[in-house]
């Protein structure tokens, strides 16, 4: 049977939402900056959330209720080949906790930690709030596709960084890393005595026909030194009811996951425990009707480029709803996402943000319906080099 794409929902009741996507600016800019989708909720979502509040089932969450847990592996195990055990995994507020909380248990004040940029911007405020410092190993770019620089990786090991925040699938340039790599990798750190914490929240929007392998299904080396920040926050668009895994596979992470004080679980939201149960165990259909949206939404969003910007270039992604773009032969400087949102009234978020190496680049968030890429594409080819709009 033929997927059929989930449709966005209508203007009209997107701009009723109060979240930061739609409450940031005023009704005359399109949102297409932080990663929320315009979908609506997956049914089965929709209705257990319905049936919490009928029953008022707002209290704290019950840590020792297995249902997000055994639903996040029952899903790893029929997407990836991959179960991970629910007894050795722990619940928190977002995948930004579990990187944080693992991080002070895993670094010493000052230690390095190796992230890879462009990544997503919190990374070079989560490594500080662990005591840690970034230290930066570059994707490697060769003018058509980005890969981890493994070699850099190792240098940066051996220099004294204690271990790699890893992104996987990467955000912003949606590179899902290859069993090959990610193995070479687990090896590097392992050769290191160091560490890898995996943020894989994207993991579940990993386009059709593309292959995600979680970090610690790799090898002995990664189970043994890796720990995996799990969600259903960005599959299901939850991030507002604040749930999120850490998964080990290995005795010592999970000793580190429950030395962790109580209100690290208990912080977590009885909503987003629901939502992501119910997003795993029983919207699986949905998340595969949603991936198709997003991957018609990149081819839509290719051709409205070529047709009317094409000085603007996108490396198709391989996972999630994120366009990475090279404005940078526009002219409109390091962070062309002012301009976008000055003068086109559309707001991307800054390339300059997710590291140097943004510079000249803004990433688009493509849950959205076909139309707003088609307006956003338009809007953005009416303004001229200068950022003045033409007439």
């Amino acid at each position: 049977m033929p997927i059929i794409p989930t449709p966005a929902d209508a203007m009209t009741t997107l701009r009723r939402r109060t979240s930061e996507k739609w409450g940031t600016h005023s009704d005359d800019v399109l949102p297409m900056f932080v990663a929320e989708m315009d979908f609506p909720l997956a049914p089965a979502i929709n209705k257990a959330l319905h049936e919490a509040i009928d029953l008022g089932d707002t209290g704290y969450v019950n840590p020792s209720d297995p249902g997000a847990r055994t639903a996040f592996r029952d899903y790893a195990a029929a997407a990836w080949g991959w179960e991970p055990d629910p007894e050795r995994m722990g619940i928190t507020t977002d995948v930004s906790v579990v990187i944080v909380e693992s991080l002070r248990r895993l670094i010493e004040p000052g230690d390095g930690v190796v992230i890879t940029p462009p990544v997503y911007p919190p990374f070079y405020d989560l490594i500080p709030e662990a005591g840690g410092v970034v230290v930066e190993a570059p994707l490697r770019d060769d003018g058509s596709s980005y890969a981890l620089d493994l070699d850099g990786i190792d240098r940066a090991l051996a220099a004294g960084a204690k271990g790699v925040l890893l992104c996987s699938p990467h955000n912003p340039v949606g590179l899902v890393h290859d069993r090959a790599t990610l193995e070479q990798l687990s090896r590097i750190v392992a050769r290191h005595d160091g560490f890898v914490v995996a943020d894989e929240i994207h993991a579940p929007l990993t386009h059709h026909g593309v292959e995600f392998t979680p970090y610690l299904a790799v090898s002995d080396e990664a189970r043994a030194h890796g720990i995996a920040a799990e969600s259903g926050s960005k599959a299901f668009n939850l991030a507002g009811l604040k749930t999120a895994l850490f998964v080990s596979e290995s005795d010592r992470m999970t000793d580190l996951i429950r030395s962790l004080p109580e209100e690290v679980t208990f912080r977590a939201g009885q909503f987003g425990l629901i939502a992501t149960r119910e997003g795993f165990a029983r919207s699986r259909d949905w998340l595969d009707a949603t991936v198709a949206s997003v991957q018609n939404n990149v081819d839509h969003l290719q051709a409205e480029l070529a047709a009317h910007l094409p000085a603007v270039r996108l490396r198709r992604p391989s996972a999630s709803y994120l366009a990475w773009l090279d404005m940078s032969a526009l002219g409109w400087g390091d962070d062309p996402a002012v301009i976008a949102e000055q003068q086109a009234r559309v707001a991307l978020s800054s390339g300059p943000a997710f590291g140097r190496q943004g510079a000249g680049y803004a990433r688009m968030n493509l849950a959205c319906s076909p139309d707003t890429i088609t307006e956003a594409v338009r809007r953005l080819a009416a303004v001229d080099p200068s950022g003045a709009p033409q007439r």
